[in-house]
Parts: structure tokens; C-alpha cells; sequence
């Protein structure tokens, strides 16, 4: 295991066309599936974005009725979140008010209302369009190209982006206005800006790298506040990668990160200020309803070593049953540290998921409450996906096939809870069988042809297979090219 250098340069990079190919993939897959306008998670996010753009203030009082996720400060409601996912869906929320010509100061303020469906659904939909959906998407094509440079192997990246973004629910939280999947391609997006930019002589003096990684984990942070803890882990490696350079660079450096995350956290105190006229106060401190919010920081006490297993492998919401593939990811990391090379890079991607898991299992509502699969331990899953990279790189023909097929078999399973349920419900003893594959199975799925044109939903995932597939052959067969040596060297060889 080892980067492929070109001179100065740096890794070898994934081709271009395939990067390409691999965002249009991703991105029609978050967006064309969608979650539900009614869930609070969703809702609650997209009340604030509609009071921000139509009212100018952040309250939610016309709608507090309509989630039960909120925060309530004197007299008032607010969403009980810190602000990056609304912040994110104004111009959604923007555009939808123009493209709709709805009468938008007097928005439906009830379940009851006709109006309520058709309104709510418009904005999420165009919002998970252009946050999640690309997030994740860019994301994706930043770990491919990562897990190429330290294999060398396009066909490799290509299996760790699609192992991330298509086989794990990365997929389905990206058809959301939750926090995890965005936070999660963050942190992704900070890790290979720091691994692209200390690994040539040539990429150390561009700035573009640590605003990229400042911006990031900034970003990160107003999303969702526990992304400090990996984003500390990967401040850490960065200060590590760049031992050796020389101080004023380095402090150069330093500074560029550190403007960017300032100012990508400024957005988040300005919020606060509109809100509760204070610019450090959060949602989280004013939460109604869930006491469980009272224990220790926010919910946060010590890591529950029986939660822990049900986090991995328990029926109800363990990560081998909505994502088989990462059952190899262990073996993939442990074979990253091994290597002088990847070291630090395998223990940053072990160290994150094991922040990821252990906070996940110190919190109250460890199971997320409606959830398939647990969704607070989604940030860890690109960081688990990069150990299938040396997998595919050392195993012979026989591996590969095994992680093909454990491969395929997660994206069925995750196409499953994109399209049909990733939320769901207590009282269901094995979700993936019931109720996400019974209701994936018979039809009871949501598509945009479904949603907006009325179509069968049979139609609209036939229609979604009829590009994707086709788009995964592509990129299969891009990559093969690729990888395959030069003919002038068959010839040598033969």
C-alpha cells in the first residue's frame, strides 16, 4: 500500500470523466428519492427557513403545533437545532416561493390543510436538492480520488466512493433535511483537503487546500455541534502532516484554515442573534419534551458498551444489517495502518469512527428515535468505507468477488431504504425485512415521477434504474480502462 507519486506533484488523481460521472450518479440518487414532508426532523429545519425568508425572524410559533422538535424561549418557538441545514435551504425556500406562487404569508399552519403536502414537499425536495444531495456527492468524489492516490488503482476508489455514498445509509439520511449525512461528507471533504494538500511539494503552497479544510469543519460545526469531536481528530492529523514544513509556511497555513472556519461559523452566530439575541446561546438549550436532553451535556453521559452493540449489530438499528459491506472494514484498516505510507491516515479513519460510535453510544436517544439503521453514527461511514481500498488493492480475483458481492448486495439494501423508509418507526424487531424491503417490494416508494407527475411508482424506479445502471456500467468500464496498462507495455509483456 502506498500513494502513487508524480514527481512533485503529488498522487495520481481519479480521471476526471469518471469524477464527473460518479457526482451526476450520486446526486440523482439522493435527489430522487424523498422523505417525508411530515417527519419533525424535516420539518422543523424548513419552519425556520420559511419564517427566516418570509418573516425575517427565526420563530416558529405558527407551526410548533406541526413537530414535535422545538425549542421554546419566553413566549416563543424555535427550532431546536443549530442552524447549517436551514441556513443551507433558504434559497431553497426562496425559489419555492417564486416558483410556486403560493400565498406565502399565510403559509399552512396544519396537517388538515390541502395546501400542507404540496407546500411542505416542494421546499424539501428543492432543498435536499442543492445541500445533501450535493454534499454528498462532492464528498464522494473527493474519497474516490483519495482512495485512488493511495492505491494507485481507480477501480478501487471507485468501489470505496460507491461503497460510502450508494451502500450505506449515507444514501438514504442524504434524501433528508437531517444533519448527519452533510456533516459526514464534511468531515470527508476537510480529511482530503489535508491529504491532497501535504502530499507533493507542489500542493503545499496553494491556499486553496486549508480554506477548503477550514471551511469544512467550520461548516461542520454549524450543522451540527458533536462534529468538534472528529474535527479535532482531523485538526490533529493536519497538524501532523505538516511537521516538516517549514514554520512561516506552516503558519501561513494555519492562518488561511483558521479565517475560513471563522468565517464559516459566522453565519451560525448571526443566526443565534436573530433568534435569541444572544450570539452563543443554541436550540439544544430550550429543547421541549425530551428530558432524556436534561442528562449530562445535552444528552451526552459515557459510553454504553451494550448500546455499542446494538449500534454495530443489533437487529433493530446495527450497521451490518443496513450496510454488509463495512463487516470489511476493519480488515481494510487495520491493513492502512499497517502500511508505513497510510499509517496515519488508517488511524485518523479508525480514530473517527471510533469518536463517531463512542459519542453515539454516550447519548440519551442513542437510537435516534424513527430511524433506519443508526443514524447518529453516519458522519463515521466514508472513514469505514476508505479500508475497503487496500482490500480490493491486495485480495486476488476471489476477494474482489466477495467484496463485489457484499458490495452489490448493500446497494439493493440501500436502494431499499432510500426509496421506501429511512425512518423507521419503533416496534419493528428487524426493519431491513419489515418494514423497509416489504414496503420497498410492494411499491410503497417515493420517486420524483411518483411525487410530481403522477407516475406508478413502479415507473418512477424503473425510470431511475433505466439511468442509473447504465451510469454504473459507464463508470465501471471508465475506470477498467484506466487501470489497464499501456498496449505498447502489453506488447512488452507478451
Amino acid at each position: 500500500m502506498h500513494d502513487r507519486h508524480t514527481g512533485g506533484r503529488g498522487p495520481v488523481r481519479g480521471p476526471h470523466a469518471v469524477a464527473v460521472g460518479l457526482f451526476l450518479l450520486v446526486w440523482l440518487s439522493c435527489m430522487w428519492f424523498g422523505s417525508s414532508e411530515y417527519n419533525p426532523n424535516n420539518t422543523t429545519r424548513l419552519f425556520a427557513a420559511i419564517s427566516l425568508v418570509d418573516q425575517g425572524d427565526a420563530t416558529i410559533d405558527e407551526f410548533e403545533a406541526l413537530t414535535i422538535d422545538k425549542a421554546q424561549f419566553g413566549g416563543h418557538y424555535y427550532m431546536d437545532k443549530t442552524p447549517g441545514m436551514t441556513l443551507m435551504a433558504l434559497p431553497a425556500v426562496w425559489a419555492a416561493d417564486r416558483l410556486s406562487g403560493n400565498d406565502t404569508r399565510k403559509p399552512p399552519t396544519e396537517f388538515n390543510d390541502p395546501r400542507y403536502e404540496p407546500f411542505m414537499k416542494l421546499r424539501l425536495r428543492l432543498a435536499v436538492a442543492t445541500t445533501a444531495a450535493v454534499l454528498i456527492a462532492f464528498a464522494s468524489v473527493l474519497l474516490f480520488d483519495l482512495a485512488t492516490g493511495i492505491t494507485g488503482s481507480p477501480r478501487a476508489g471507485l468501489v470505496v466512493a460507491l461503497g460510502y455514498a450508494m451502500a450505506t445509509p449515507a444514501w438514504g439520511w442524504s434524501t433528508t433535511m437531517f444533519g448527519h449525512a452533510p456533516v459526514g461528507a464534511l468531515l470527508l471533504i476537510a480529511t482530503w483537503a489535508v491529504w491532497r494538500g501535504t502530499s507533493g511539494t507542489r500542493e503545499l503552497g496553494r491556499w486553496r487546500y486549508p480554506l477548503m479544510f477550514g471551511a469544512a469543519l467550520g461548516w461542520a460545526i454549524v450543522i451540527e455541534l458533536p462534529a468538534i469531536l472528529p474535527g479535532f481528530a482531523i485538526g490533529l492529523w493536519a497538524i501532523w502532516r505538516t511537521r516538516a514544513v517549514p514554520w512561516r509556511r506552516r503558519l501561513m497555513l494555519a492562518v488561511i484554515a483558521a479565517a475560513a472556519g471563522i468565517a464559516a461559523l459566522v453565519p451560525m452566530l448571526v443566526y443565534n442573534e436573530i433568534a435569541f439575541g444572544l450570539p452563543f446561546k443554541v436550540g439544544y438549550q430550550g429543547v421541549v419534551g425530551f428530558e432524556g436532553m436534561q442528562q449530562g451535556l445535552f444528552g451526552l453521559t459515557y459510553p454504553h458498551i451494550e448500546v455499542l452493540a446494538q449500534i454495530i449489530a443489533g437487529p433493530d438499528r446495527g450497521l451490518v444489517w443496513v450496510a454488509p459491506i463495512l463487516v470489511l472494514a476493519p480488515f481494510g484498516l487495520a491493513r492502512l495502518i499497517r502500511a508505513p505510507e497510510t499509517r496515519d491516515l488508517g488511524w485518523l479513519a479508525a480514530a473517527i469512527a471510533v469518536i463517531v460510535l463512542l459519542y453515539n453510544s454516550s447519548y440519551y436517544y442513542w437510537d435516534g428515535g424513527y430511524s433506519t439503521g443508526p443514524r447518529h453514527s453516519v458522519p463515521a461511514l466514508g472513514f469505514l468505507a476508505l479500508g475497503l481500498a487496500p482490500l480490493w488493492q491486495a485480495w486476488g480475483q476471489t476477494g474482489r468477488r466477495w467484496i463485489a458481492g457484499l458490495l452489490g448486495l448493500s446497494m439493493v439494501i440501500n436502494l431499499a431504504i432510500a426509496a421506501a423508509e429511512v425512518t423507521a418507526p419503533h416496534g419493528f424487531h428487524f426493519p431491513v425485512y419489515d418494514p423497509v424491503m416489504t414496503r420497498f417490494f410492494a411499491g410503497e416508494i417515493r420517486t420524483v415521477p411518483s411525487d410530481w407527475w403522477h407516475w406508478k411508482t413502479g415507473f418512477g424506479l424503473a425510470f431511475y434504474l433505466a439511468l442509473a445502471l447504465p451510469m454504473l456500467w459507464f463508470l465501471f468500464r471508465a475506470v477498467s480502462l484506466s487501470s489497464a496498462p499501456p498496449r505498447d507495455s502489453l506488447a512488452r509483456i507478451t
